[in-house]
């Protein structure tokens, strides 16, 4: 997977968004994705925040515009504002924290109440370098994953593991939804131009559930 500089031209710029509790790590992972930056001092996120990394997925160049949110009640009320135009989101829990892995199932309710039935979601245990600490175990969490269908990846902001594979598979399975519904189009004859994205549209994964439905679980 390769990185291009954010001033390039792109074909698809597909937007994600960070959920979870506060302090599950999602600014520390939006920071190693797109600066390859960990900062220990992080503290809570106010509001929103959102930046980008354009890579190149399946042949494409995709611009990731990823938003990362406070994960405090009080925030609530940014939600629909946050979720709007989204076509993947991770899920994000703190492997050493188990409630956070309880609110999971909150947050994904949240999600789906404010997007596509369609979005590509990842559930992601952060902090798993912290070994000695696990109150989640892996089982736990990738069975709740299978039974919502969902994507699933244990990562470390800290030391960068999964990271880069987590984001780059939710991209890569959102760009096979585009390219599918591109060639089904071809297929009934309604391949014009005007059917297929365009450069640089954003893309949303309305009506391709025939291809989520078929998603397993994704864990290394």
């Amino acid at each position: 997977m390769s990185s291009y500089k954010a001033d390039e031209e792109y074909d698809y710029l597909f937007k994600l968004v960070l959920i979870g509790d506060s302090g599950v790590g999602k600014s520390n992972l939006l920071s190693r994705f797109t600066k390859n930056e960990f900062n220990l001092e992080s503290k809570s996120t106010i509001g929103v925040e959102f930046a980008t990394k354009t890579l190149k997925v399946e042949g494409k160049v995709v611009k990731a515009q990823i938003w990362d949110t406070a994960g405090q009640e009080r925030y609530r009320a940014i939600t629909s504002a946050y979720y709007r135009g989204a076509v993947g989101a991770l899920l994000i829990y703190d492997v050493t924290r188990h409630a956070t892995f309880e609110n999971a199932a909150r947050w994904l309710r949240e999600l789906r109440g404010h997007t596509d039935p369609n979005i590509v979601v990842m559930l992601i245990g952060n902090k798993c370098d912290l070994r000695h600490l696990v109150a989640v175990k892996t089982e736990e969490a990738k069975a709740f994953a299978e039974r919502e269908s969902l994507y699933f990846m244990e990562t470390s902001a800290l030391d960068a593991t999964n990271v880069d594979n987590a984001f780059t598979e939710v991209l890569t399975q959102i760009h096979k939804i585009v390219s599918k519904r591109s060639v089904d189009g071809s297929n009934r004859g309604e391949g014009s131009s005007t059917d297929l994205p365009g450069k640089g549209e954003t893309i949303n994964v309305k009506e391709d559930g025939s291809v989520l439905k078929r998603m397993g679980c994704c864990s290394n």
